[in-house]
């Protein structure tokens, strides 16, 4: 962007991706501390993060996605601005949204899908690309008598990708990962928030919620 390399890197998504080396000297340029934020596994955005993500509204799903592929954390003005740009996301064409949402699924780092899809709900991006899923987190009823359908679809989720097989396929089983498989899993109780009633004597159910 524009003719100079500091305006360029000021203009990046994240601090992470905000550093060059000069050519032919080889000089090492970080102006927005990205080395440091690297070696914290932290991300946080050149220009302040509102403007960032006023500029590409994807960059908030690229952040969750982050957090699912590599480990990272958001910092405290990421997370504040990703909750209050939150609806602007409803700007982005659904493929792209998609591209993100599908490679976080699939991220190999040890849970990372849960750690990405707790990002995108806590902070309601899921609610302007995927309501089904936040829609799981029912009010509990004074007597607890229903357990968390959130939790435990993100608990199913986790034990379907820890029963995939390696990518190359030598396995009786799925080859990981498998994003129809992961999908699946987290989405297999979607229909509970409709169909929950509170039976007579205490109990809950969700007749026909599979369908």
């Amino acid at each position: 962007f524009g003719d100079s390399l500091a305006g360029d890197l000021g203009r990046r998504d994240f601090t992470v991706n905000a550093m060059a080396i000069r050519l032919p000297s080889l000089e090492f340029v970080d102006l927005h501390g990205g080395l440091d934020d690297l070696a914290r596994r932290r991300l946080r955005t050149p220009a302040p993060a509102v403007e960032s993500f006023a500029d590409d509204p994807l960059r908030m799903m690229r952040a969750a996605r982050f957090a699912a592929q590599l480990g990272f954390t958001v910092s405290a003005e990421v997370y504040a601005a990703m909750l209050e740009r939150a609806p602007t996301l409803e700007m982005i064409s659904a493929e792209r949204i998609r591209d993100e949402f599908t490679k976080l699924l699939l991220s190999a780092y040890p849970g990372g899908p849960r750690a990405g899809l707790g990002l995108l709900v806590d902070t309601g991006l899921t609610g302007h690309f995927l309501p089904e899923l936040p829609a799981l987190r029912l009010e509990a009823d004074e007597h607890h008598r229903h357990k968390d359908v959130y939790e435990h679809s993100l608990t199913v989720l986790e034990q379907a990708i820890a029963l995939e097989g390696p990518p190359d396929g030598e396995t009786d089983g799925v080859a990981g990962p498998d994003l129809v498989l992961r999908l699946a899993a987290l989405l297999h109780d979607i229909g509970k928030p409709a169909t929950r009633r509170f039976e007579p004597g205490g109990g809950v159910s969700f007749h026909h919620h599979e369908l």
